[in-house]
This record gives C-alpha cells, structure tokens and sequence, in this order.
C-alpha cells in the first residue's frame, strides 16, 4: 500500500492518540513516524541514500526528499549523499560547502516487512520519549514525599505504583517489623531517580532522615511557611529519633509548634513511623548549648570541646549515666549525629578520679625535678602551673603571688627548672647526634631538641627528609573511614605542634633546599591582599 493512498488525516489522528495516551508531546510522536518511513524508503532506493521524510502537521501529508550535502573534493566518499561544489552548480546558483540539495521522490510502497519494521521504529521511540518524560516528572519530586500503592514484593523489595511509573523500596530502606500486602497505600521519601537502559528508576526510603523532615513540613504549617526551619535530624528507623529545630519569630515556641494542640502534630508523624519516639530539640548556635539539649532528658553537669579533634566530652552525674548513655547507645549516637561530633561521655567521679590522677601525676613532676616537697609543688599545681617551661620562662611576679612564696624562692625555682631543661635539651641533643640526625636538620629553627630525637627514631635525618614531610604527619590529624573518624598520630604531636606550624616549617625548609620559589607564595598573597583591597573599595562604593 502506498503512503499516498492512506488517509493522510488519519496520520495526524493515530499521533494525536498515541500521545494522548503516553502523555508525551504529539510532535515526538510524528517525528518517530518520519524516521519510520525514511527507513522504509531507505530499504527501497537505498541505504547509501539520505531520504528524509517530513509530515505535514496540518494535513498529514508525506514528502520524501532525497538530500545530498555540498563538500570539497578531497571529502568527497558517498557520491549518493554528497556532492562537490562544481556538481552542485547544476542545481544551485551559488554553492557553498554544507549547502543542501533537496530533490523531491516517490511515496514508497509499504509492504508487510517494511511495515512492520517502521512500527518497531514508532514503539521504540514512542517508549523513549516516555521514559524521559517519566524521568524530568520524577527528578523534580526527589527530596519530597510521594503517595503510592504496593504492587508486588520481590526478594523483600516492595515494588511501588506511584501513578505514572514504579518506585522500588528496598527493604533496608523499610522501617524494622514493617509488612505490605498488595494494594496498601503507602507513604516513601523520593531518595534518588537515576536514568537507566531499561527506564528511570526511582528508588524510595521511609528510613531516611529526611523523610520524618518532610512529614513534620506537612503537619506543621511553621515549617512549610520558613517560620520555623528543621536545622538537623538523626534517627534509628522505627525505635528513636532526633529533630533540632529552630524559630524565627520570637513569638513562637519551635519546640510546642511542631508538638501541637495536645501533640496532635507529632503523633501524626509518629503513626505514619510506626510509633517511632520522637525529640524535639531547640536548636542553639553555641555547640555546647546545643549538645545539652541534644542529649536530653539526660542532665549535663560540664562539657568540654575539643574543636581541632572534633571531640566532645560531657560531664554527667553519676545517676544520669545510663540515661545520657541510652539503650544500646542510642541516645548518646543520635546526639552525635544531630551535632555532628564524636561525644564521651564520663561521670562526675570519673572527671574526679581523673583531675585527682592528674593533679598527683604534675606534683610529681615537680617534686622529682624541682627537688622541692609536696606542699610546694601541689601549691604550684594548683596555681595552674603544668610543666617546668611555664615555671622556668613565667613571669616572677606570677611566682610571687603564690601565698608562701618570696622573691628568693622564686628565683631558686626558675633557676632550678631552667638547670633541668638545658639538661633534657643536652641529653635529647646527644641522642639525636647518635641517630644519625643531620647538621642540616640540627641547625634548622623551629625545632627543639626532644623534637630533633623524635624525628631521628622515625628515620628523618636530614633537612631533605623533613622537607618531605606532609603537615599531618608531624601535627597528626583526623580521617574519616566508613563514616568513623579515626586519629593519625603525628610525630612531633605530643610536643603540641598544630598543622599550621607543622604547615610553616615543612615549607621554611622547601625553601631553603630551593625546591619552592618563595616570590611566588610572597605574589599570591599580594594578589589575595589587592583582592581584599578591592573587594573593600567595591563595598565602600556600594
């Protein structure tokens, strides 16, 4: 059958229902239609031909075109699709490469073969443009909640209708004891759509953090509004969960906001999480704050942060341990993950038992290298003196102010701790001497003698060697492996070298072996210096 001897309308009409019922753009549908019977003429003059078919949108009538393309000589090589500008002449006034000629040919003859293999063309890409118009529709709702129905579940994956394409809920993502029947309305957190061979996958979660985030966006019209804003959310799915929260308008109470009339808003959110516990905390920009309220109903006698670590360590009464603690840990874990920090937790006597080990460990310290008696030293260490450095380089007058103690004393003291530090200094410098340290690395400052030691055992001995090193690995530091925040020991740490010192001296020494240019560091800081400038003068402008 010829295309011509078809209703042309009826063309217009199949794409119009096509389209109306993948809900995709009819142009799409049309255009699969031409690529279809520029195949099937393909097949019929030729494949070394470039046939185009175009359908006309109001009358649906097919024009097969035969088109060749102008290029130079030399890249000339399909004399059916492409032709030299001296060809081109005969069709075209003036030709110019890349210019197309179009030269009009018969409607071709379908038969069943051709027929056939033009309605796979329109299937397949009929389909395509659907999976991308399912694709665009799911990636906008990712990181919002969507309703569906249980379609079947498989090896305890829970397949989900949700209107116009499948959601796969895995059952890590399920919440613990939760069980599906098919056709169960079911509520999911939209966690990721990716695009795929076989179609986009929309992957679903109701373990997810974010998911009770969402659910409390809309039971509390505050939040929906950006009155009140969910600053950080922990849960152990099913058991327990955290939200910090935090209010803009000083006339409303976050915490009884998201509660509501009788905790008539959080039930709700409660009973679509299968009876989850839930805590609503007050956010506060003060970390230590914050932690208190995030380790509730726990009380919290001291705490003490650690910023360059990462660390948190909370005092708590000896009675409030196992509830700061939690079951199986969980209340002290979610508090860490709202705040963001790894937490230890002592009890009152532990901190005790710990400032009394301390406190006897200084006033040994100084009884065995001052040669003073116990009185005097636990005097010094209740004054907060903790090594000989402070007692031998402090201030006399910080000395003379300790009840007891006069200017001849005083003096004896700072004498006697400055005697055993040059001792210490000898001994550690002969030390180094012995392990091989280079006179490079002796004479290099910023480095002490126990630090020199230290760094002959680790087989750095000469200026090179230190120059290798990374800042890290003598200020030590932190990596974060499978979630877990582990500590890099760092050979000069224990004598309290921070990364930016480390960072100072391993370049000092670059520069001094010639390795680093030091005009280049001193222009990238007058440029970041002029950068400032400019920046203020912009603002000044403004």
């Amino acid at each position: 059958m010829a295309i011509t001897s078809a209703n042309q309308l009826e063309l217009l009409q199949t794409a119009e229902a096509v389209a109306r019922e993948k809900m995709i753009d009819p142009d799409l549908v049309i255009q699969a239609m031409e690529e279809s019977l520029a195949r099937a003429a393909k097949s019929r003059y030729g494949a070394d031909l470039d046939i185009r078919v175009k359908i006309d949108r109001k009358t649906g009538r097919a024009t097969f075109a035969r088109v060749r393309t102008v290029v130079e000589d030399e890249a000339l090589e399909n004399h059916h699709a492409q032709l030299t500008v001296k060809q081109a002449r005969s069709y075209l006034p003036d030709p110019k490469i890349g210019d197309e000629v179009v030269d009009e040919v018969p409607p071709v003859e379908l038969g069943r073969i051709a027929a056939q293999s033009a309605k796979q063309v329109i299937l397949q890409k009929v389909r395509e443009a659907e999976r991308d118009r399912q694709y665009e529709e799911f990636r906008d709702r990712k990181g919002t909640i969507i309703n569906g129905a249980v379609k079947r579940e498989e090896y305890g994956n829970v397949i989900v209708d949700i209107g116009r394409g499948e959601g796969i809920l895995r059952r890590n993502e399920k919440l613990p004891r939760e069980s599906y029947h098919i056709g169960d309305r079911i509520r999911c957190y939209v966690k990721d759509v990716r695009r795929e061979v076989r179609g986009p996958q929309v992957f679903l979660s109701r373990t997810d953090p974010q998911f009770m985030a969402e659910l409390f966006k809309m039971e509390v019209p505050e939040i929906y509004d950006g009155i009140i804003e969910i600053k950080a959310v922990a849960r152990d799915p099913g058991s327990r969960a955290k939200i910090a929260v935090i209010s803009y308008d000083n006339a409303i109470d976050p915490v009884g906001a998201c509660v509501g009339m009788r905790g008539s808003r959080v039930q709700a959110v409660v009973n679509e999480l299968q009876g989850e516990k839930i805590d609503i905390i007050p956010w506060n920009q003060d970390q230590a704050t914050f932690l208190v309220n995030a380790l509730q109903p726990a009380e919290v006698s001291k705490v003490v942060i650690d910023e360059e670590a990462g660390k948190i360590e909370v005092v708590v009464p000896d009675e409030q341990l196992s509830l700061a603690i939690g079951r199986r840990g969980q209340n002290v874990r979610l508090a860490s993950q709202l705040t963001g920090l790894d937490i230890d937790i002592l009890t009152e006597s532990d901190e005790s038992a710990r400032r009394q080990a301390e406190f006897a460990e200084r006033t040994r310290l100084f009884m065995d290298t001052l040669d003073v008696d116990e009185m005097m030293a636990q005097l010094l260490v209740a004054e907060g003196f903790t090594n000989l450095e402070e007692v031998a380089y402090v201030e006399i007058d910080e000395l003379l102010s300790i009840d007891g103690f006069d200017e001849s004393t005083a003096e004896e003291l700072q004498a006697r701790a400055r005697d055993h530090l040059e001792e210490q200094n000898r001994k550690a410098l002969e030390a180094a001497r012995k392990l091989g340290v280079d006179d490079s690395l002796l004479n290099f400052e910023g480095l002490t003698p126990q630090m020199l030691e230290a760094l002959g055992k680790e087989g750095i001995r000469t200026l090179e060697d230190f120059a290798t090193c990374a800042d890290w690995e003598l200020a030590g530091g932190w990596t974060t492996e499978n979630g877990q925040r582990k500590k890099d020991e760092g050979i000069l740490e224990k004598f309290d070298m921070s990364l930016e010192e480390a960072q100072t001296l391993v370049m000092t020494a670059r520069v001094m072996l010639g390795w680093v240019d030091p005009t280049e560091g001193e222009a990238a800081e007058d440029a970041d210096d002029s950068d400032l400038d400019d920046d203020a003068e912009t603002e000044d402008r403004a």
